[in-house]
């Protein structure tokens, strides 16, 4: 059974700790007179030496050859995280990069993707952040019938941007309906969002004051509702620095480095994943095959939810890396990036 932080001795403790600072610092096992040179603890090579094995045998370190020194498991890498971590707080320079990112002019994405990048270049990581998907102010709105018993709804942004979505019709809808729910909305649409003509229409509908025939108001009905829906289940995510992901020490799995992208690519699985640490008071780490998306890509990631002021969670901040990342200072670091984010946001 894996000892937890209490049940090791203090020489234990001081081994293991030195270990894991120095494999995360280089990346690279940590043999026993590299300990004993720089840990002060007037304990020989030798002395290390069977306290690293004793730490072995416990399941917290391994050696990957041998007479090559030991690095931590996974097992011991979460046991550091939790109980022996002591986090640096983001240097000044740090958190004037952060700041500058979130200063970016332009629409508030673009602010959100340099704030992003900031956390990527400064962590040596893929920076992630899921934001809720805003909603464009409307130009126009457009029914094209698809079939029978099928309509498809297309809205365009007075950004260019176009969402299409397919509704379901209750029998044969003639073509005049399709263009008159389509100028009662243009009617409306000019400078709202979908929310704002949302409940314009809901109050005229309610007080039966909107000119529609039931064809065309099932139409308007179905269509904001349809998506808005959508709208709301497909939040953004905003990924830089995957170019971190690939260093000297991962050149040698490239296979691996190779599924992290596609994965990084396909974005649904690392959403879900973000979307899991909603709840969360603070950062959650997920070390290694801890989270099954990372069980051969030997990846770690911190994410981090982004409050507002009254405590909602607009978002959801993190990085992604490899398992020897610096835990104790990028965490901060993420705590950092969500705030500055939750003002942004706000």
């Amino acid at each position: 059974m894996t000892p937890t932080f209490p049940e090791l001795s203090d020489r234990a403790r001081d081994v293991f700790r030195l270990v894991v600072q120095s494999y995360l610092e280089s990346g690279t096992p940590v043999g026993s007179k590299t300990i004993a040179q720089v840990s002060g603890l007037n304990l020989s090579p030798a002395s290390i030496r069977g306290v690293m094995q004793d730490l072995e045998e416990a399941g917290l370190l391994a050696a990957p050859h041998t007479s090559a020194g030991r690095m931590p498991t996974q097992t011991g890498l979460r046991l550091f995280v939790d109980g022996m971590m002591h986090a640096v707080a983001p240097s000044e320079q740090e958190r004037a990069a952060i700041h500058a990112g979130a200063r970016a002019g332009g629409p508030v994405e673009e602010a959100i993707a340099a704030t992003t990048a900031a956390l990527s270049g400064l962590s040596a990581c893929a920076g992630l952040v899921l934001v809720p998907r805003r909603e464009p102010v409307l130009r126009q709105f457009g029914f094209v019938p698809l079939g029978p018993n099928r309509a498809l709804a297309v809205l365009v942004g007075d950004d260019g941007s176009v969402e299409n979505r397919v509704i379901e019709l209750p029998g044969d809808v003639p073509p005049v309906a399709l263009e008159a729910a389509a100028n009662f909305l243009n009617a409306r649409a000019a400078g709202a969002t979908l929310s704002d003509i949302r409940q314009r229409i809901g109050r005229e509908i309610a007080a039966e004051r909107a000119a529609l025939d039931g064809a065309a108001r099932t139409l308007v009905e179905r269509g904001i509702a349809v998506l808005s829906e959508d709208g709301a289940r497909r939040p953004v995510l905003i990924v830089r620095g995957q170019a971190n992901l690939i260093d000297p020490a991962a050149a040698a799995d490239l296979d691996r480095v190779r599924g992290l992208l596609d994965e990084l690519e396909g974005k649904e699985e690392i959403m879900r994943l973000l979307d899991s640490a909603r709840d969360g008071p603070a950062a959650r780490i997920f070390i290694g095959s801890e989270n099954k998306l990372f069980a051969l890509s030997g990846s770690s990631v911190i994410a981090q939810p982004v409050r507002a002021i009254d405590g909602q969670v607009v978002g959801v901040v993190g990085v992604i890396g490899p398992t020897r990342l610096n835990y104790a200072r990028v965490v901060p670091m993420v705590d950092f990036t969500a705030a500055t984010l939750a003002r942004l946001l706000a």
